[in-house]
């Protein structure tokens, strides 16, 4: 099938070997690629009750049928594991220079499992895998460790992934990084590359992919390039980034802050895209294939932190760092950041982790003196965590077993043991329920819908139609990411302009509703895979807090009979009975669909 490799690669890292595996059309007419693919290697590569950290785990890292070609937006990869976070489905994305690369070695996913007793890189392109020896940038941090790599491989154009401190050492949420500040792995990815003593992967190759209608596919670029340039909202981007949302969330009463006592932070101007670019030098940098440009590159012009280069912050690290913990000065929320970044931990969980130990001090369940805007102290927090030492090492296990020992479960915010992105459910329900049924956790990725809430497409507060229209964002947004295309681009990439881009690529005539049952099918592997793992029915919930505790500031609350009456809705649609209760396993998801079975023949079972 055109825009695919059809063949994966199997590098066992115990034994020092690899061997490739010719993937059927049928897997991708069911799948399509990117997420649909991994889910399907993930299920078929993993044995039920797998430890994460064991070597019996497996690390999925794939690409899409765009990847590669002329499609706005495709320059990102994707990565799959069982999460040592959170024991159920992980996944994640990131941009950057690595997808090309790693399409070019001519390969649509690499999965690798076993475990090094010794610490090893590896190198693959179109002709062979080396298992390079990684001693020597062992305990590195991650610019160090990409740096080292780069120079050493020497090839032409060489994507590279690498973990840091925190993935050596298991910080359950430690993530993977390319390009110094690009990260994959919300829910842990870098830890199980950790447990593998993999340092690294470097890419390269020359390997090309066909596509069925090359003219279809320049037609296509040419006309949403031009709307790219007169967009609105790509303008906004390019202007601000991710840091436009600050003034827009904090207005709507849904910035999380202290704690998730809050939905408003009275410094949040201290926190906006003027507020960078007063501070630092700022410049938009965009991924390749990308004309929205998020990304602000900075250098901190004034202050302690004078000469600090980093992508970012980002939104969500604002949110989590500035709006929890109440830090409001955006060149202090770019110095943890960058800690972040160079041990290779998740700025998301970190922030809800520092805000939580803040409160466990404040309560007195813990000795560690962390206060609300002390910097130096959230950063000693941080280095403590990747090392594991004291404080943080309970930390380094996540909020479910931190909460738990400290006896601080009430307090805790999370779904599935990861914490949610900074938007407030009692304010944004659609968000609630977004987050009580992300597969990853509560997860704002996954369906991106404090879009229509916060634009006036459906009112935050309505219950009625909400499921719904959040299952039609969660649809299109499956098919976005199994093809692999930026979260960004989804108001640009509607069901007719997918159905277009992947006839373009693969010679499939996909319609819209094609492609949901595609979409129903991915997400229904996906449930079979938590279910499988021992997904209950209070992992599709929302912390007790948010139904009883009340908004400081704006008194709001979120009724429990509404969540429960969307959460239904949802079920519903998605023809899906609720998870077991807690204590009780079941089998694969009940479908209210038909769905493609497909299956791969291996010792570790089949999806």
């Amino acid at each position: 099938m055109n825009g695919v490799h059809s063949k994966v690669l199997h590098v066992d890292l115990s034994h020092k070997s690899f061997e490739e595996e010719q993937i059927g059309n049928e897997v991708y007419r069911a799948f399509l690629g990117g997420k649909g693919l991994g889910t399907y290697l993930l299920m078929s590569n993993t044995k039920a009750g797998t430890d994460p950290l064991s070597a019996d785990n497996v690390l999925v890292l794939a690409i899409g049928p765009a990847t590669d070609t002329m499609v706005w937006s495709s320059s990102r990869y994707a990565v799959f594991t069982k999460s040592p976070l959170t024991g159920l489905y992980s996944e994640s994305y990131a941009g950057g220079t690595v997808a090309e690369p790693m399409s070019r070695t001519g390969y649509d996913a690499v999965v690798v499992r076993g475990a090094s007793e010794e610490p090893v890189y590896l190198e693959i392109s179109q002709a062979e895998v080396k298992f390079h020896d990684a001693a020597h940038i062992w305990g590195k941090d991650t610019y160090q460790a990409e740096d080292a790599i780069r120079q050493e491989v020497k090839a032409r154009d060489t994507g590279v992934v690498v973990i840091g401190p925190a993935g050596e050492n298991l910080v359950r949420f430690a993530v993977i990084e390319n390009n110094y500040w690009r990260s994959a792995g919300r829910t842990g990815a870098g830890a199980v590359m950790g447990s593998k003593k993999l340092k690294g992967i470097a890419f390269h190759g020359s390997q090309t992919k066909e596509v069925a209608r090359g003219d279809l596919l320049r037609q296509l670029w040419e006309e949403l390039g031009k709307i790219g340039k007169h967009d609105p909202v790509t303008r906004k981007y390019r202007e601000q980034g991710t840091l436009q949302m600050v003034p827009v969330v904090n207005k709507a009463g849904a910035f999380p802050t202290r704690y998730w006592t809050s939905g408003t932070y009275d410094r949040w101007q201290n926190l906006t895209a003027e507020a960078l670019q007063e501070k630092c030098r700022v410049r938009a940098r965009a991924c390749p294939k990308c004309f929205m440009a998020c990304a602000n590159l900075i250098e901190v012009s004034e202050g302690r932190h004078k000469g600090l280069r980093i992508e970012g912050p980002e939104y969500e690290t604002v949110g989590c760092f500035g709006g929890l913990c109440l830090i409001d000065d955006i060149t202090e929320l770019a110095y943890l950041n960058d800690i972040c970044d160079r041990l290779g931990m998740d700025t998301m969980t970190a922030g809800n982790l520092a805000g939580f130990a803040i409160e466990a001090f404040d309560r007195k369940a813990t000795k560690e003196r962390v206060t609300y805007g002390d910097v130096d102290a959230i950063a000693a927090l941080l280095h403590k965590i990747a090392q594991k030492e004291g404080i943080g090492a309970t930390l380094a296990q996540g909020i479910k077993y931190a909460s738990k020992k400290w006896h601080l479960e009430d307090l805790a915010i999370h779904v599935k043991g990861l914490e949610p992105a900074a938007y407030e459910p009692r304010v944004l329900k659609g968000m609630a329920l977004a987050y009580a049924t992300a597969d990853r956790g509560a997860c704002h990725l996954r369906t991106t819908f404090y879009k229509p809430e916060l634009a006036g497409i459906m009112a935050p507060d309505q219950v009625e139609g909400k499921a719904k229209l959040l299952v039609d964002y969660e649809d299109r947004l499956t098919i976005l990411d199994s093809l692999i295309l930026c979260r960004f681009f989804r108001d640009l990439y509607l069901w007719d302009q997918l159905s277009a881009v992947i006839s373009a690529i693969t010679g499939m005539r996909l319609d819209e509703g094609q492609l949901k049952e595609i979409a129903s099918n991915i997400a229904g592997k996906v449930r079979d895979f938590n279910l499988r793992e021992g997904m209950n029915d209070t992992d599709e919930t929302l912390p007790r807090r948010f139904f009883e505790e009340k908004l400081e500031d704006s008194g709001k609350l979120l009724p429990r009979a509404e969540f429960d009456r969307m959460l239904s809705d949802y079920y519903q649609i998605r023809g899906w009975s609720p998870p077991p209760s807690r204590g009780k396993r079941t089998g694969k998801a009940k479908a209210g669909k038909r769905r493609n079975n497909v299956s791969r023949s291996s010792d570790y079972g089949q999806i």
